[in-house]
């Protein structure tokens, strides 16, 4: 369950459980002939590697050539003037730059300075992977006063990636029966409840061949890092500006590795560890132990404020009113459709969020008195969640498809049982039900690749790595591991805080480094650690 939260923000999709200027100018016949010249760092050795390198050089140039028509967006995109919307066309097989194209969605909007002070585009990914990042300009057009100085100097791009959104979607299943609740209680009681989810995961990854199947061996975090490259050619810009968040940390990483040269800036905010032991099976299992304690520190601050949620006074009175509440859904699902799992659908947020800490409690706080409805209203699916290109079946398909596609998965399911039957017995929250949505994997009918080995290669320039101490989708050690392995980086720790993706936070310790690094290029000369942004009140 890597990435973002569920359905919070600019955030990877619900589980199965559940700018301006010259942005857009042609870039000098010198510059074209530079990106055609400068081999993808680490290929050499890798023959398909070297294709795919040489493939991405191509698709850049002829990117930079092409530049983008930047036009009004499309009304049913939500993205209102001056958001501007355009189209970066990509090979499938960037080992055939001339095969098969698709288009690529992006969007943006001019920085609020004066035109001395542009630096260029700022290009941004939320996570998922299955996140699209379309809504990143309207930071600007919403007023974020934590965004307002970096945006006097760059253009905020976003982009669907690859299979995402409207840049040729991909699917696994009918988006009506995605929906469809209430699911099978993640938390198998028997075998054969094990069984059954297995059939489920085996059919889902049969699903995503029979609709999907063309373009599976191609979706994974490199040809995205690739895809980035040729976006950063078609805007123009010589070097990239990147903010990455969650899974966008990974896709950042591995764009460095491959693009070192290309980078000017890049910010990578909650780490995923990039190691290519942790990608991703074991990513899986670490945060399912991380989760388990945020829930905890949720648990806590929830009895803490029992005068205001009724919950109980202590951690073990929370939990049980939780175990109690899946109980009873299990039983008689709530307003017939929630059951275990969207309710730890609905209940992850708040170990992913501290925004969310407020609005989980109120909902449950609400039943426990005697209001089913509001808790209901909240975790019920969005059965509106059907149409059009953004959906929560597109960015689950793709989520599964990309970590199915980056990396070899175990295929023995005693491996699995083993496994999560071990660390569920301290980590009941959210072990099982990560379990079943990555199950697929270990059948997966595509190609599987060897993950990209990130490390410093030259003209790498210094990188900003931000992040809580208790994140729970991506554990604090993966910014530790990232940090090793790009040399010159700076860490910035929130201790004691827990909330994923920390730069849009209210935090003067972050957010006055994250300016100047941006719009300086001011980095510390030592690694920071930041005391917690505010917790949430009732």
């Amino acid at each position: 369950m890597q990435g973002e939260g569920p359905h919070v923000r600019e955030t990877r999709p619900k589980s199965r459980l559940l700018a301006l200027g010259s942005a857009g100018a042609l870039v000098t016949a010198t510059l074209i002939a530079g990106v055609v010249s400068a081999p993808a760092a680490g290929a050499a050795g890798r023959p398909d590697l070297d294709r795919e390198a040489k493939g991405a050089e191509t698709a850049a140039a002829r990117a930079a050539k092409a530049g983008i028509d930047w036009q009004d967006c499309p009304a049913d995109w939500g993205l209102a003037k001056p958001i501007q919307c355009g189209w970066v066309t990509v090979p499938v097989d960037y080992a055939h730059p001339y095969g098969k194209q698709i288009k690529l969605a992006v969007d943006r909007i001019g920085n609020t300075g004066t035109p001395g002070e542009r630096q260029g585009s700022l290009v941004y990914n939320p996570g998922g992977p299955g996140a699209s990042g379309l809504r990143f300009p309207t930071r600007i057009t919403n007023k974020n006063p934590v965004w307002a100085n970096v945006a006097k100097a760059y253009d905020f791009v976003g982009f669907d990636p690859r299979g995402v959104g409207h840049s040729a979607p991909i699917s696994c299943v009918d988006p009506q029966e995605f929906v469809k609740a209430p699911k099978m209680d993640p938390v198998p009681d028997t075998e054969a409840d094990k069984t059954a989810q297995r059939k489920l995961a085996r059919e889902y990854a049969e699903g995503c061949a029979e609709r999907s199947g063309a373009m599976l061996p191609h979706m994974t975090t490199p040809n995205t890092a690739r895809d980035l490259d040729v976006i950063r050619a078609a805007l123009g810009e010589k070097k990239l500006n990147y903010l990455g968040v969650s899974y966008g940390t990974y896709l950042g990483a591995v764009y460095g590795t491959l693009f070192p040269g290309h980078l000017r800036r890049m910010i990578v905010d909650s780490v995923v560890n990039p190691s290519r032991e942790n990608i991703w099976y074991q990513a899986n299992l670490d945060q399912d132990v991380a989760f388990e304690g945020r829930w905890k520190d949720w648990e806590d601050w929830v009895a803490a404020n029992d005068a205001a949620f009724h919950l109980g006074t202590t951690r073990a009175a929370v939990q049980a009113q939780w175990l109690q509440l899946r109980a009873t859904a299990k039983k008689n699902p709530l307003g017939g459709v929630v059951g275990p799992a969207e309710l730890i659908s609905f209940f992850q947020n708040a170990p992913y969020y501290d925004s969310s800490w407020v609005p989980v409690a109120t909902a449950f706080s609400k039943y426990v008195a005697g209001d089913t409805k509001a808790l209901v209203d909240a975790a019920a699916p969005d059965l509106s969640d059907t149409a059009g290109n953004i959906s929560a079946e597109n960015g689950n398909a793709v989520y599964t498809a990309v970590e199915c596609a980056d990396a070899k998965w175990p295929t023995s399911w005693r491996k699995w049982d083993r496994d999560n039957t071990r660390l569920n017995q301290d980590n009941p929250f959210m072990t099982w039900a990560n379990a079943w949505m990555n199950l697929p994997c270990a059948t997966w009918p595509a190609k599987q690749r060897t993950p990209v080995q990130v490390k410093t290669h030259k003209g790498l320039p210094q990188v900003l790595i931000v992040q809580s101490t208790r994140d729970a989708a991506t554990p604090y050690e993966g910014a530790v591991e990232l940090h090793k392995r790009f040399t010159g980086s700076r860490l910035i720790t929130e201790k004691d805080a827990g909330s994923h993706g920390v730069t849009g936070l209210v935090n003067p310790c972050i957010n006055q480094r994250v300016d100047a690094y941006l719009l300086d290029g001011k980095l510390d000369a030592a690694d920071v650690t930041c005391t917690p942004h505010a917790t949430p009140k009732p």
